[in-house]
């Protein structure tokens, strides 16, 4: 399989940290043109670059909140004049503001929601026109095992990645015949900085379920999305596929 994205522009979304670090490390070493999207942590966007150039590729940091449509405009137009069209588009970037529901506050579940998924939306609204007209395009949207099984305590969360689950099969029957495919990866458990913050003894239990008794890695995940943008994935789309060490 042919692997290789040498030349591609890509936009990676919460690109900074945790499983948006490794695809944008992974995406670059397949030789594409990583624009890596920060909000707040510039310095971990930086370093992300870094390690992108140290590997022999290229990267270079944009700051947006996705949430705001205007930023994201802006973003888009920033990349577009630094390497041209983007033509891959990978939205990682979430966040989470678990409560019991009767718990929850209506700002935490806007504010999840309006990331999550709107953040989903305003990014692929603002680059699809670009590979409508170039007729190629890879689209890749990080969902999440929750989408499917829901989680107590993570209804915002939870419904945030089954919309975005419900958006990835939608748009991608809209833009196949385009040369677009459109597919989401759904992580489980990952080692990043979200999953080390749970309770010790929650993690431990959750750990307990998982049949390969582990958590995932970033490059792990990474791998999907690399292998999803690539020539060789050329006929998949509208798929969600997990990677979850079989706990979905």
């Amino acid at each position: 399989m042919n692997l290789n994205l040498n030349g591609a522009v890509a936009l990676v979304t919460g690109g900074a940290r945790g499983i948006g670090h490794a695809v944008s490390k992974s995406l670059g070493v397949a030789g594409t043109r990583v624009a890596v999207n920060y909000r707040t942590q510039e310095a971990a966007a930086c370093a992300v670059c870094e390690a992108v150039r140290a590997a022999g590729g290229e990267a270079e940091p944009f700051a947006a909140d996705v949430g705001d449509v205007l930023a994201v405009q802006q973003m888009v137009n920033a990349v577009q004049a630094r390497w041209g069209g983007i033509d891959v588009l990978v939205n990682n970037a979430a966040v989470t503001r678990d409560a019991i529901f009767l718990a929850m506050d209506d700002a935490d579940w806007d504010y999840v929601l309006r990331i999550n998924l709107g953040g989903v939306y305003f990014c692929t609204r603002a680059v699809l026109g670009g590979m409508l007209r170039r007729r190629r395009g890879r689209i890749v949207n990080i969902s999440s095992l929750l989408g499917e099984t829901g989680g107590r305590g993570n209804s915002n969360y939870a419904a945030s990645k089954g919309a975005v689950n419900a958006f990835t099969r939608s748009l991608a029957q809209e833009v196949a015949k385009k040369g677009i495919t459109v597919n989401a990866v759904a992580p489980g458990l990952i080692d990043t900085d979200m999953s080390r913050a749970m309770y010790p003894a929650a993690l431990a239990e959750a750990r307990g379920r998982i049949p390969m008794q582990r958590l995932g890695t970033p490059e792990e995940v990474a791998g999907m999305v690399v292998f999803l943008c690539s020539d060789a994935a050329s006929y998949i789309t509208g798929q969600v596929i997990g990677i979850n060490g079989g706990l979905g």
